[in-house]
C-alpha cells in the first residue's frame, strides 16, 4: 500500500472486499428468497420488516470495527508493532462484549421495537421471531466482523472472503433443509444464518490465532488496552452514530412503507438485496481509500493519500456506476428470483429504478467521507452525512410525503438527500486534507 502502483492493488483490496459483504447480504437475500418461494408473502414481509431494524443496531459496533481497521492501518504504517499487537487483542474483547450487550437488548425488546416500526399485526409474530434468533447471533457476527477488518487493515482481503464463501455455502444448504424438509419457517432461515456465521467467525479466529508477527491473536494477551480503545472508538464511534442515524432515517421510511401495505413491504425486501448489493461494491472502494489512506497517512505521505483517493473515485464509478444502472435496467426480471405476485414485483421494480440509477452520487459521499476517516477526521464527514441524508430524509417523510402518500414521491427521498449532501462532503473534504497537508508540513519544518 506504501509504494508503487496503486490502481491494480486497490482492485485487489476491494474486489474481494466487495465479493465478501455481498456474499454477507446473501445470508438475508437467502433467507428472503427461500421464504418467499416456499412458505409465502406474509413470511417474506416478517424478514423484510427486520432488514432495516437489524442495521439500525448493528450499525453502532460495525463502526467501531472500522475504528479497529483504521488504527490498525495506521500503525502498520508507522511501524508500531506494539500497538499493532495491542489493536488486536483490544478490538477481539471489544467484538466479544458490545455483541453481548446488543444480543441481550436485542433478544428481550424485539417486540416493542418491531412496535416501534409500525410492523404490521398480521407478520409481527413471525417478525419477532426471526429477530430474536438472528439477535441471539450477534457476537458471533461481530468476531468475524471485527476479525475481517483486522486482516483488512494489512491489505488481505481474501481470507474474509473465504470464511464467507464458506459460511454462505452453509446458509443456502441449511435454508432448504430447515424450510422444505423439516417444515419450518422463519425461525429455520434465522436458525441456519446464525450456524453460518458460527463457521465464519470460527475461521477468523483460526487464521488470526496463526498469524506470524505482531498480528497474531494470543488468548493469553486478551485485554483492553485504555489509550487504543479510546482511538478506536474517536474514529469508530462518528462512523457508527453515522450508520445508527442512516439506519433511522431507514426505518422513518419504512414505518411510512409498512403503512402503505403488505405488498411494499415484501417488494422493500426484494429490492434491498439489489440496492445492498450496489452500495457494498462503492462501500469496498470507500472502505480501499479509508486502508490505503490510513497506512499512507501514518507513514507520513499526504502527497499518496491523494492520489490513492483519486483513483479508487474513478475506479469506483465505473464499476459501481456499472452494475447499479444494469440492476435499474433489469429490475422487473432480477426481481421474479424472489417472488411471483405481480404487486410485489411492480413495487420492487420501481423502488430499484428510483435508487440505483442514481447511486453514483452516493459514491463520492461515501469514496470521501472514508478518505478523511482514514486521516482520523471520522467526526466532520458523519455530522455532514446525518444533516444532509438523514435530518433531511426524516424532514421530507414528515412534510413532502405526509403531503402527496405515493410510493414514488417516497422514494424519491433517496436521490434528493444525496444531491443535496455530496457538495458538502467535497468541500469538507477539501478542507480536511489541505488542513492536514499543513500540519505534516509543520512537523517536517519542526
Amino acid at each position: 500500500m506504501l509504494e508503487g502502483s496503486i490502481w491494480d492493488k486497490i482492485l485487489k483490496f476491494a474486489i474481494p472486499l466487495a465479493c465478501t459483504s455481498i456474499m454477507q447480504q446473501l445470508f438475508n437475500a437467502t433467507d428472503v428468497a427461500v421464504v418467499g418461494q416456499f412458505v409465502g408473502k406474509e413470511a417474506l414481509a416478517a424478514v423484510g420488516a427486520n432488514a432495516i431494524v437489524i442495521n439500525l443496531m448493528l450499525n453502532l459496533v460495525i463502526g467501531l470495527s472500522i475504528g479497529a481497521n483504521v488504527v490498525c492501518a495506521m500503525r502498520i504504517g508507522s511501524k508500531d508493532y506494539l500497538r499493532i499487537k495491542k489493536t488486536i487483542h483490544t478490538s477481539i474483547v471489544l467484538a466479544v462484549t458490545s455483541g453481548i450487550v446488543l444480543a441481550i437488548f436485542g433478544v428481550y425488546f424485539a417486540p416493542d421495537i418491531l412496535r416501534m416500526v409500525d410492523t404490521p399485526e398480521d407478520i409481527m409474530d413471525q417478525a419477532v421471531l426471526y429477530l430474536r434468533i438472528l439477535m441471539g447471533g450477534v457476537p458471533i457476527m461481530l468476531v468475524y466482523n471485527f476479525g475481517a477488518s483486522l486482516l483488512r487493515a494489512k491489505g488481505d482481503t481474501k481470507r474474509p472472503l473465504y470464511a464467507m464463501l464458506c459460511a454462505g455455502t452453509i446458509n443456502v444448504l441449511l435454508n432448504l433443509f430447515f424450510v422444505t424438509q423439516l417444515g419450518w419457517a422463519v425461525e429455520g432461515v434465522a436458525i441456519a444464518t446464525v450456524l453460518a456465521s458460527c463457521a465464519s467467525a470460527s475461521l477468523m479466529i483460526y487464521w488470526l490465532h496463526n498469524e506470524k508477527g505482531p498480528m497474531q491473536l494470543r488468548f493469553d494477551k486478551l485485554w483492553v488496552d485504555k489509550a487504543i480503545l479510546i482511538h478506536i472508538c474517536k474514529v469508530g464511534l462518528p462512523t457508527g452514530f453515522q450508520g445508527m442515524v442512516f439506519s433511522f432515517s431507514n426505518v422513518i421510511i419504512q414505518v411510512a412503507l409498512n403503512n402503505l401495505g403488505a405488498e411494499v413491504v415484501a417488494a422493500t425486501a426484494v429490492a434491498l438485496n439489489f440496492e445492498f448489493a450496489g452500495f457494498f461494491i462503492l462501500q469496498a472502494f470507500s472502505q480501499a481509500a479509508t486502508t490505503f489512506v490510513g497506512q499512507n497517512y501514518g507513514a507520513k505521505n499526504i502527497a499518496r493519500c491523494r492520489r490513492v483517493i483519486k483513483v479508487t473515485l474513478g475506479i469506483s464509478t465505473l464499476i459501481t456506476g456499472s452494475v447499479s444502472i444494469a440492476f435499474a435496467v433489469f429490475a422487473y426480471p432480477l426481481s421474479e428470483i424472489f417472488t411471483a405476485d405481480p404487486a410485489v414485483l411492480e413495487y420492487a421494480a420501481i423502488r430499484i429504478r428510483y435508487i440505483l440509477t442514481f447511486e453514483v452520487i452516493n459514491i463520492f459521499i461515501e469514496t470521501l467521507s472514508g478518505a478523511m476517516r482514514g486521516v482520523g477526521y471520522s467526526l466532520v464527514p458523519a455530522i455532514a452525512c446525518m444533516l444532509g441524508v438523514c435530518v433531511f430524509r426524516i424532514f421530507y417523510v414528515y412534510t413532502v410525503f405526509a403531503e402527496y402518500p405515493t410510493f414514488e414521491v417516497l422514494m424519491a427521498v433517496y436521490p434528493i438527500s444525496w444531491s443535496v449532501t455530496v457538495f458538502v462532503i467535497v468541500g469538507l473534504y477539501i478542507h480536511v486534507f489541505n488542513k492536514v497537508e499543513k500540519k505534516l508540513w509543520k512537523k517536517r519544518m519542526a
